[in-house]
């Protein structure tokens, strides 16, 4: 984790480190459906997923918004991230290699910090984006 970013040095369009997580496992969705609570079957079960007309197992959404919080704590301590959101606007499936990414769009002093607004998203090894969404974080 990086403690040691400078307001001074970030720009507007330079982009935090890539979370990139490969081949998610049909294991890690047992291991995330008993962490979470979600046994949804569309998540663990091919037969129930094609029965609500997937064409499968999919990836849990909130499994993906995980990987993207990651990567922002992964750049900056979760104490200073004001606010984070995104919409679920694809499916991803197990196998897919999901990497989470961001970049800095707009430089802010507020309430006394000096903040950084990124777009986040996260895409599959496609590029196809499965998030999209924002954040705010606090440099000092």
């Amino acid at each position: 984790m990086s403690n040691t970013v400078d307001y001074a040095d970030l720009n507007v369009g330079d982009q935090i480190p890539d979370m990139i997580k490969e081949n998610i496992s049909r294991t890690q969705l047992a291991l995330f459906a008993g962490a979470s609570g979600d046994h949804n079957p569309i998540h663990l079960d091919d037969e129930e997923a094609k029965s609500g007309g997937l064409p499968g197992v999919i990836v849990h959404g909130m499994l993906t918004m995980a990987f993207l919080g990651q990567a922002l704590t992964g750049w900056v301590p979760v104490s200073r991230v004001r606010s984070w959101n995104a919409r679920f606007v694809a499916m991803a499936f197990p196998g897919d290699t999901i990497t989470s990414k961001g970049v800095i769009v707009e430089k802010v002093s507020e309430d006394g910090e000096d903040r950084v607004k990124l777009d986040i998203s996260a895409e599959n090894q496609n590029g196809e984006k499965i998030l999209v969404g924002s954040a705010v974080v606090a440099i000092s």
